[in-house]
């Protein structure tokens, strides 16, 4: 028998089709886009989503040429979908989902700060206030979109809203409702009643039925079993939000790894059992089936963003100058690994949509310090892909304070395929990393989920049978001695212009 993993990015959505063994048999992706019509605005269709989840189901089930019958069962995780999919009674989609990037709820949060007991907040939710977290965009609706507000019945999370197409049956993850904020009491495992009431945001535009990750949400309806090629009734569970099922991947099943996430963002987090000790983090429930057991991290807004807007905005084809719509990525490494470590002087701040850890600060902007005539393209994505490696280091010395954790952390997601950037974040971070193999993001922890959900694997102890090895890379003493240096410019600079950034963002 076969297992489906699918997860909806924020860029592109991607299946894997794996077989009891974990060996992936065949996978298919397809690229989208993200709606900005404003500054630090990000929004998405979710017929994109859609769309892109019957693609890459039927694409992979062609490729590895599976009979319908040969699947066991279906799972699909999600990018954290900020706000959710507002949905009218009819179950209509009312406007476009705000994602997690989107930053525009930024003086809602200040009002939160001054009216609010925001000990009683991290008491219950076990996070903090910021635009991130997607209750406070629903307050922006509430406030900014009072018809739109009213037109909806419920909000869905990007995963779970292709579920519901696919199965017909409304369910909520619980790692997607303690992703949400503000709204989700980790203790109970449940929705808070004290919060809805404080927040004034009703329980009743939540689904009711909140699941475990590995949970069956539904059964593939006829409908959707047609879209898809494959057979009525085949189980598809509740999921979770994507980095989880990519630290799964990475093998981690219980308490006291570290793990990087290196996608259109940067996630770095650990797993424990205590509460985390304050609000600069982000926790949610983890998606084994161990009691009590959490995931904290620090993210970063942008990571593989920005590779990918350098690599789209500095095409010669921006211009009309040439065929090419964007640089590849291979070119951009090829070039960036001829300059030196440093980028000869050149520094760049990733705050390209505001920041979350450690900063927290919605009108944070993007910078490149120390530009000259000297400096080529390459300089500039090389600084692009160490500017990623300073915001990591930057978690990760909050984190040893606080939490705790190992000298090593495993890497994965679609970035940990460069060796460059590998290689630099090793340096700057001046940790071990396990760079995962190939295969091991969010669909195949997906794919173990559906594995464990229908009783293919009998407890998460097997995701360790599953797991790819990968290759370990040390930092180089070298270069890291001069990271050091460059990270002190990186942590001092935003500070400096912390101000000039604020004012620029009223300006906008």
């Amino acid at each position: 028998m076969f297992l489906i993993g699918t997860d909806i990015g924020t860029s592109s959505t991607k299946t894997v089709i794996t077989d009891e063994k974990g060996h992936i048999i065949s996978s298919d992706v397809r690229q989208y886009g993200i709606l900005e019509p404003s500054p630090s605005w990000a929004e998405q269709y979710p017929d994109v989503w859609l769309e892109a989840v019957k693609r890459t189901i039927r694409n992979s089930l062609e490729k590895g040429k599976i009979k319908p019958e040969q699947v066991a069962a279906i799972c699909i995780s999600g990018l954290y979908g900020g706000s959710g999919v507002p949905l009218d009674k009819d179950m209509e989609v009312v406007r476009p989902c705000m994602i997690w990037m989107d930053r525009r709820s930024g003086k809602v949060c200040e009002r939160l700060q001054e009216e609010i007991d925001t000990d009683k907040l991290f008491e219950i939710t076990e996070n903090g206030i910021d635009s991130y977290f997607g209750y406070t965009k629903l307050l922006w609706m509430k406030e900014n979109e009072p018809e739109l507000w009213e037109k909806t019945e419920l909000f869905l999370p990007p995963n779970q809203y292709v579920i519901y197409q696919l199965t017909g049956q409304i369910v909520m993850d619980i790692t997607a409702a303690g992703n949400l904020g503000g709204l989700f009491d980790m203790k109970r495992g449940t929705w808070s009643e004290d919060m809805s009431r404080i927040l004034k945001i009703p329980l009743s535009k939540m689904p009711k039925k909140l699941l475990k990750p590995y949970e069956i949400a539904g059964k593939l309806s006829k409908e959707a079993a047609s879209w898809l090629g494959l057979s009525e009734g085949i189980p598809v569970c509740a999921g979770c939000v994507d980095c989880l099922s990519s630290t799964l991947a990475a093998g981690v099943t219980g308490p006291g790894e570290s793990v990087a996430v290196l996608a259109t963002s940067l996630n770095w987090g650990v797993i424990h059992s205590d509460p985390p000790p304050d609000p600069m983090y982000i926790t949610m429930p983890y998606v084994t089936d161990q009691p009590g057991i959490r995931y904290t991290y620090g993210g970063m807004s942008t990571a593989g963003a920005l590779t990918k807007w350098f690599s789209e905005q500095f095409s010669p084809g921006q211009w009309g100058l040439g065929e090419m719509k964007r640089i590849p990525f291979d070119k951009l490494e090829e070039a960036a690994v001829k300059v030196p470590p440093g980028c000869e002087g050149l520094l760049v701040l990733p705050y390209f949509m505001g920041e979350r850890c450690p900063i927290w600060d919605s009108r944070a902007k993007g910078v490149i310090l120390g530009l000259s005539l000297k400096h080529s393209g390459a300089h500039v994505y090389r600084a692009i892909l160490e500017a990623v490696g300073y915001g990591m280091r930057h978690m990760i010395e909050n984190f040893e304070g606080d939490i705790g954790i190992s000298r090593g952390c495993k890497l994965v997601g679609g970035g940990s395929s460069s060796k460059l950037w590998n290689q630099i974040l090793s340096d700057i971070t001046g940790k071990t990393i396990v760079q995962m193999g190939e295969g091991v993001e969010a669909p195949y922890g997906d794919a173990f989920l559906a594995a464990y959900s229908v009783g293919i694997c009998e407890n998460f102890s097997h995701m360790k049978e599953w797991e790819t090895k990968g290759k370990t890379i040390f930092p180089a003493e070298e270069p890291s001695q001069l990271y050091n240096n460059y990270f002190e410019i990186y942590k001092h600079l935003y500070y400096a212009i912390k101000e000039d950034m604020h004012r620029l963002a009223e300006l906008s």
